[in-house]
């Protein structure tokens, strides 16, 4: 199994543009630009721009130098290669406009970086901004611009500070984002508008959103297609929230046994909706099953059966005796107005089979009138629990099924466990974390009938794994299979460290260091503290004194001293002020650049796997913006003995978890 390493970038969206062959040849024009000091400045680029493919021809030097200058005033300031990357997307994107005859390369530029080649949908537009109005319309900061004339460019404009987006957010799921981070001055600087934008997306990722193809700078201009499926995505976890059994337990009458339960309970949120509409059709008579939110529901006959068996007093038979479809698609949104749910589609919608807009009416319906019994069965019930194992393992679960998701891979992860097991997700994770390691001839793509092809992806995996030195002392692609939660967590614990030592590592090679460690991680951070001024530290990853956030404030504030508004700061004498804390501390990080998972639970309790993640986050930034700060640490290789321990983290969980699932079922 090949143990190459390729070029790794730290945003995903960069990472899905180019192949690996382009970015090794990128990377070496780009170092090539400035090799005895390694700093490139913006001065530098024009020449090596207007020699790339896309550009070539397209622009001059005297074009590129001119529209770089709009950007950077100070030509003289230092870029890095992310910037230079994203450079070259936006002068490709934009020649593509300005060429004639030029063909745009798919290879490199997947997605168009521009709006002239999307079309949005007026009527989705139209639906969300009456779902912004309803909601937001009281918000203190938002309620000043509200409400938006759907008629209107206002929502794009609106959308280009930041603060409606951040709030939707939180609308979505409360208390993603702590408030008191989102700068909400009337009239926001650049950098302030900016951070507005990076906490949102990393916000979005952390709810579950995909935004791989989606930047700040897209959303600081507007691009209207990138901000209507970032607000889709919101507006629809928001509405789905409620298809969950740990929300809606009556949603058990949807089955017949147990093993249904169970399948029940992995089900994504609108599958469960699917489910639960067939459910109730079937109560109606409806005969035919609906198997999504277009095709199915264009002829309106499924809607007027669902809409007369949950709302029997507003029954009608008008709507099925009505012939033409337009007019039935004008009668069921008639009733449903009589449910409050109309607000998200027309008649027009239902007839043109709109999939978004179907499916926030048939989740607003739901919301509205679900005609689950009030009373559930509590042995069916008592069968949820299998999702709770242990408060620790559902955050971690979800920490790592968030952060696969945002590695922009083909597949999206519901049910973390149930997803895995098929082997083809982790090697979908492998490929995006370390370029060229899975042999994909080898590989069988779901569904997989088979049960021993699943048993040789996984083992791949584990292969995989252990080319990357993973501590995987027997396990075997049978333990993924089987569904070993505390192995498969283990595994991708592994896996997601790996990852930020080797975006660390990339970095390292400003300074020609040696690998990065958990050591060398813990050491910064002590010393990047005291270099503020500040006397705090941290022993180990696991130090319970973290517990009340002041070191991350103060590690946060070194790197970035205009990030902490310490006004704001409790002193974390009790639970509720750790808790407040920890909340700020991560908002914060989101708003700085870092991509991270954790809940301030994961803070509080001082989780040493989420504390590592978050401080490691948080060194990736802050080497970025200053790259000589690594320097200073290779003087001081040796770490203390509590830092040598925290190195070996993965190792001991790993063994603890097989020691825990012994005997395993063969």
């Amino acid at each position: 199994m090949s143990g190459y390493e390729g070029v790794l970038v730290s945003d995903p969206r960069l990472q899905g543009q180019f192949t690996q062959v382009e970015l090794r040849t990128l990377k070496s024009k780009f170092s090539a630009l400035n090799p005895q000091s390694g700093r490139v400045t913006v001065l530098d680029l024009p020449p090596l721009l207007v020699k790339l493919k896309g550009i070539n021809g397209i622009y001059t030097e005297n074009e590129v130098r001119t529209q770089l200058e709009d950007s950077y005033p100070d030509v003289t300031h230092e870029i890095d290669f992310e910037s230079f990357l994203r450079e070259y997307l936006g002068f490709q994107g934009r020649a593509s406009g300005k060429g004639t005859g030029y063909k745009r390369a798919s290879s490199i530029l997947r997605q168009s970086t521009t709006t002239h080649f999307h079309v949005i949908s007026e009527s989705e537009k139209q639906s969300y901004i009456k779902h912004i109005n309803d909601h937001l319309s009281e918000d203190p900061f938002l309620k000043n611009y509200l409400p938006i004339d759907p008629d209107t460019s206002q929502l794009f404009d609106l959308a280009k500070d930041g603060v409606l987006l951040c709030k939707l957010i939180n609308l979505a799921v409360p208390g993603t984002i702590d408030e008191r981070a989102i700068n909400t001055k009337k009239s926001l600087n650049p950098w302030e508008r900016n951070e507005n934008h990076t906490l949102c997306l990393n916000s979005a990722k952390a709810i579950g959103c995909t935004v791989v193809n989606i930047g700040t700078q897209d959303l600081v201009e507007g691009r209207r297609h990138l901000v209507m499926g970032l607000i889709s995505q919101i507006i629809k976890i928001q509405l789905l929230a409620d298809l969950d059994l740990k929300k809606t337990p009556q949603l058990v009458e949807l089955v017949d046994d147990n093993q249904d339960v169970e399948e029940l309970m992995h089900l994504p949120p609108d599958k469960v909706l699917l489910k639960w509409m067939n459910f109730q059709l079937k109560k109606a008579g409806y005969e035919k099953e609906v198997t999504n939110f277009s095709t199915d529901l264009k002829d309106g006959e499924a809607y007027a059966h669902l809409l007369n068996v949950l709302a029997p007093e507003h029954s009608t038979t008008t709507t099925l005796e009505t012939k033409d479809p337009t007019q039935r698609a004008k009668l069921i949104v008639e009733q449903a107005e009589k449910l409050d749910c109309q607000k998200y589609i027309s008649p027009k919608d239902i007839v043109e089979g709109s999939t978004n807009l179907n499916l926030t009416f048939v989740a607003q319906i739901f919301q509205h009138r679900n005609g689950l019994t009030a009373e559930v069965d509590t042995e069916k019930i008592s069968l949820t629990n299998v999702l709770d194992d242990d408060t620790e393992t559902s955050r971690e679960e979800r920490c790592f099924r968030l952060w696969i998701n945002s590695l922009g891979i083909s597949t999206y992860v519901n049910n973390l466990f149930d997803d895995v097991k098929q082997g083809w997700v982790l090697l979908e994770a492998l490929d995006k974390v370390s370029p060229g390691s899975v042999n994909w001839k080898h590989a069988t793509k779901p569904p997989i009938k088979m049960p021993f092809k699943k048993v040789e992806n996984c083992n791949q995996v584990i292969d995989i794994g252990k080319n990357l030195n993973f501590s995987l002392v027997n396990v075997a692609g049978n333990d993924i299979v089987q569904g070993n939660k505390k192995l498969i967590i283990a595994f991708l614990w592994q896996l997601m460290r790996f990852t930020m030592l080797q975006l660390l590592k990339n970095l390292r090679s400003f300074s020609q260091g040696k690998e990065i460690t958990d050591a060398i991680i813990l050491d910064w951070a002590n010393k990047k503290v005291k270099s503020s001024g500040k006397s705090s530290q941290m022993d180990s990853f696991k130090d319970k004194s973290l517990s009340n956030g002041l070191f991350f404030l103060e590690l946060l504030s070194a790197v970035e001293p205009r990030v902490v508004d310490w006004s704001v700061v409790t002193k974390g004498e009790n639970d509720e002020d750790k808790k407040m804390n920890a909340s700020y501390i991560i908002s914060v990080a989101r708003k700085l650049g870092c991509s991270i998972f954790l809940l301030p639970e994961d803070i509080v309790e001082v989780n040493q796997k989420m504390i590592l993640t978050l401080t490691a986050s948080i060194m990736y930034w802050s080497l970025q913006k200053k790259p000589g700060q690594l320097a200073a640490l290779e003087e001081n290789e040796d770490a203390s003995p509590s830092a040598v321990e925290e190195d070996s983290i993965d190792t001991v969980e790993a063994s603890e978890a097989q020691e825990e699932d012994q005997p395993r079922e063969e």
